[in-house]
C-alpha cells in the first residue's frame, strides 16, 4: 500500500504495468482545479509516472494525487491475438512444421500440446473449418503420418470450435507485458543464459521425466534466438531453470516468451522465480525485444501473481481440443 506522503490518503497496491486514471490537482491560474491522465503506470514513488497510448511519459507529484485507480485492460483486437500468436508458435514451433488451409501444423514426437497441434494463424478468411470432411482429412493424414491424433490449439476469436471435439485440457492464459512497464533488474546478476540446456538444466525441468525427444523440441526456435538461463553454480544442480525465446511477429513487435520456469522445491516462494523471470526478461530486451508474454494454465494463481506482479496483463486464452475417435 502507498500513502500520499502529505494528505495520508492510502492508494490502493495497483501492480506497475496496470492501465490506471490519474486524478491530480493543477497549480493555481489553471482554467479548472485539476485533470487526468490514462496510461499505463511506471512507478508511484518518488513520483508518479504514467505512460500514455502515445508513449509519452507524465510525471505527478505525489501530493498533487487526488485518485489513483485501475482500468480494465485495453480491449485487445483479433488482429493482436494472431500476431502473438505467430511469435508464440515460432518460439515453440516443434520439430516439424507445415501450413495446411490456413492452419499452422507442427509435430514434436507428442511432447507439449503447443508442439504437436494445428493453429488457425492463416490471415482473416483464410482459415478453412475443420467440420468441412475434406479439410479434416488434410489436417488429420498430416498428423497420422506422425503417428499423432488430430489436435487443434484454438485462441480466443481465431476460429470456432469444431462440434463434438474434446476438450484435452483446462485452458492457457497468455499474459503480456510491453518491457518499458517491466521493472527488470539492472543486470542478469546470479543468472547465467546459455545457448542450450545442459544436463542439470534438463534434470530440474518437469523433475528430469521427460521423453527423448524433449530436448530438441527445448532447442527448436524458427527465426529467433533461444537463451536457457539458470541460477546456481556450474557443475551443481540448479536453484531455477527458465527457458526464453525472442521471435518476432507479423506486426513488427519483438517478443521474448517466457516458459519451462522451475524452481528447484526447497527454494520456492524465496522470489527466486520472480528474480529468474526479471532477468531473462532483460536478456530479452538487450537483443531487442521490445514486449513479453508467457503462457499459464488458467488456475495457476502462484504463476498468475508472479507475473501480474512484473507488469503483465492477460491478455487472450487458448484451449485444445482432440478429433473424436470412430
Amino acid at each position: 500500500m502507498t500513502t500520499d506522503s502529505q494528505a495520508g490518503t492510502p492508494w490502493p497496491a495497483i501492480p506497475l504495468g496496470t492501465r490506471v486514471v490519474v486524478r491530480y490537482r493543477l497549480p493555481a491560474g489553471y482554467s479548472h482545479p485539476m485533470t487526468d491522465v490514462i496510461g499505463d503506470l511506471v512507478s508511484v514513488e518518488p513520483v508518479v509516472v504514467v505512460r500514455t497510448a502515445e508513449k509519452k511519459l507524465v510525471q505527478v507529484a505525489p501530493n498533487t494525487v487526488v485518485a489513483l485507480k485501475a482500468l480494465s485492460a485495453r480491449p485487445i483486437r483479433t488482429a493482436e491475438i494472431r500476431s502473438l500468436e505467430h511469435a508464440m508458435a515460432a518460439g515453440w514451433p516443434g520439430l516439424e512444421q507445415a501450413w495446411i488451409d490456413g492452419w499452422f501444423l507442427r509435430a514434436g514426437g507428442g511432447f507439449t500440446g503447443r508442439a504437436n497441434s494445428a493453429t488457425p494463424l492463416g490471415p482473416r478468411g483464410t482459415v478453412a473449418d475443420p467440420d468441412d470432411p475434406d479439410v479434416r482429412a488434410r489436417l488429420r493424414g498430416w498428423f497420422a503420418d506422425r503417428g499423432l491424433p488430430l489436435r487443434l490449439l484454438l485462441p480466443d476469436r481465431l476460429a470456432p470450435s469444431p462440434e463434438g471435439w474434446v476438450p484435452s485440457s483446462g485452458p492457457a492464459q497468455v499474459m503480456a507485458a510491453d518491457l518499458d512497464n517491466v521493472p527488470l533488474p539492472p543486470g542478469l546478476g546470479p543468472v547465467a543464459v546459455s545457448a542450450e540446456p545442459d544436463a542439470d538444466w534438463i534434470a530440474l525441468y518437469r523433475g528430469g521425466n521427460l521423453p527423448d525427444v524433449a530436448g530438441a523440441v527445448l532447442g527448436a526456435v524458427v527465426a529467433g534466438t533461444l537463451g536457457f538461463g539458470r541460477i546456481g553454480t556450474p557443475g551443481t544442480p540448479p536453484i531455477a531453470i527458465g527457458r526464453a525465446a525472442i521471435t518476432d511477429a507479423p506486426d513488427g513487435r519483438r517478443w521474448v516468451g517466457l516458459s519451462a520456469i522451475e524452481v528447484a522445491p526447497e527454494h520456492r516462494r524465496q522470489g527466486v522465480g520472480t528474480l529468474l523471470s526479471g532477468s531473462l526478461l532483460e536478456w530479452g530486451r538487450e537483443l531487442g525485444a521490445s514486449h513479453a508474454y508467457v503462457q499459464i494454465e488458467a488456475g495457476n494463481t502462484a504463476s498468475r501473481e508472479l507475473y501480474s506482479g512484473l507488469g503483465f496483463v492477460d491478455h487472450h486464452r487458448y484451449g485444445y481440443l482432440t478429433e473424436p475417435v470412430g
